[in-house]
């Protein structure tokens, strides 16, 4: 089973690209450190104020890889203090 989620943030306050790097660096590296998945900004390289990020984790079940995207969004949620989530979307993937 493959959980993908697919999340859109605004940077309000990111007035270059270089600012709105430095806050989606922080975010990535901080799920990482705390969540076995793996993550990228996946849209909106050339827009500062915009980042798309692609969130991807493997289980076994798709109750389990729910649970850990849904945890990882929420993370995301409480600990993005220079922006906010615009949309999110989930698919799990049976690969057999």
């Amino acid at each position: 089973m493959i959980g993908v989620s697919r999340l859109a943030l605004e940077i309000p306050g990111a007035h270059s690209l270089k600012e709105k790097r430095r806050v989606v660096k922080s975010i990535i590296q901080q799920v990482q450190h705390r969540f076995n998945v793996a993550i990228a900004e996946t849209d909106g390289h050339t827009q500062w104020q915009f980042a798309e990020i692609g969130i991807a984790c493997v289980s076994t079940s798709p109750q389990h890889a729910d649970e850990m995207l849904r945890r990882v969004l929420q993370y995301i949620e409480e600990h993005l203090t220079e922006g906010y989530l615009l949309d999110y979307s989930t698919e799990l993937i049976h690969i057999s």
